[in-house]
């Protein structure tokens, strides 16, 4: 596929320079048709008989093993969830902590890590995105480091294999802004997020979790999928691997969406969308005040001067510019994909002089 086809994938960027993968990475036209002829299927023939539902188990294999693919592990080591969110949650609810424990993150994690985090009893240990500070955080009762994989504020990449092992502490990789976006290997880590419809351009709500030994891990909020059989009394013999955390079912139609979006990446993904990100920042730097993370990732952060986040956000998006604010930083954030073109990223300039 060249980059033109590619382009003509996604009929958004027709009339949108889209740089908020970040946040939702575009739909693209496989995708919508795959989850529009389910759809239509669902509609006509009714969603239930035991074929539709040994087919959507087998679907649901068919993604674990597309994801498993994307991050280098064996699928039973993979599973389905609705967002990075839910699998930070899944992992911090699992591992029992106590108040005597000590979880080491970072000032720069969104919410969907950081609200698991402070619902667990444990003490939270919070220094700056950087490998030496974290290693130095660690004590003798450190359970965890959690932290992302790639900053959502700046785009800083973290190297966690490195700390795992360094440390000797378990490490939960939040993957929101690194899977898809960079080349992603879970070995090394305990616990990786994954999230689909941000840089996987997948449906809404679609995400996974990989974990490294499951067994090592409580099952505290299972549903339907995370059991072999169960007794009347709730008591239930749990899958042998990570299906045991899944919580709960996806659809046929977003099944479908989700492997035509892992299906339609180019070999040249990555390189491009790292060459992109290298072109915006080349066209921001004489303007702005950058915060260059220091290795290539695909998100670009600078400060608009004296012009408020917010305002350039909403004065971007009127002029069909996507872009977005990082809340209480100062900061404006551009996300470059494998679909951002040369003249997505001059039109951002353009909106942002005008």
């Amino acid at each position: 596929m060249t980059f033109e086809q590619a382009r003509r994938c996604f009929p958004v960027l027709e009339s949108i320079a889209f740089l908020n993968a970040g946040t939702f990475g575009p739909l693209a036209r496989p995708v919508v048709e795959a989850m529009e002829a389910a759809l239509d299927r669902d509609l006509a023939e009714g969603r239930s008989g035991r074929a539709y539902f040994e087919e959507t188990i087998a679907l649901r294999d068919e993604v674990r093993r597309s994801f498993a693919s994307l991050v280098g592990v064996e699928p039973e080591r993979v599973a389905l969830t609705g967002s990075t969110t839910d699998g930070c949650a899944i992992v911090l609810r699992g591992l029992g902590l106590e108040p005597a424990d000590e979880v080491v993150t970072t000032t720069d994690e969104h919410f969907g890590l950081l609200g698991p985090l402070g619902a667990t009893p444990a003490q939270v240990v919070v220094v700056p995105p950087d490998a030496e500070s974290i290693l130095a955080a660690v004590t003798p009762r450190t359970r965890l480091i959690a932290t992302s994989q790639v900053t959502w504020t700046t785009g800083a990449a973290l190297p966690l294999a490195e700390l795992r092992e360094q440390s000797g502490v378990p490490v939960l990789a939040d993957g929101a802004q690194s899977v898809g976006a960079i080349p992603t290997d879970a070995g090394g880590l305990d616990f990786l997020t994954i999230s689909g419809q941000k840089w996987l351009c997948g449906p809404d709500c679609t995400g996974a979790l990989v974990v490294a030994d499951p067994a090592r891990v409580s099952v505290t909020s299972p549903s339907y999928f995370a059991q072999r059989r169960h007794e009347p009394n709730g008591a239930f013999d749990p899958q042998p691997d990570a299906r045991r955390f899944e919580p709960g079912w996806w659809s046929q139609p977003t099944l479908r969406g989700m492997l035509a979006a892992l299906e339609l990446r180019p070999e040249w993904w990555f390189e491009h969308a790292w060459a992109a990100a290298e072109r915006c920042r080349a066209l921001l730097a004489p303007r702005f005040e950058l915060v260059v993370p220091p290795a290539r990732s695909t998100l670009v952060a600078f400060r608009p001067g004296e012009e408020e986040p917010e305002a350039v956000v909403a004065r971007l998006h009127e002029a069909g510019v996507h872009v977005r604010e990082i809340p209480g930083r100062g900061l404006v954030r551009v996300s470059c994909g494998w679909w951002t073109s040369d003249g997505d990223l001059e039109r951002l300039v353009a909106a942002l002089d005008g």
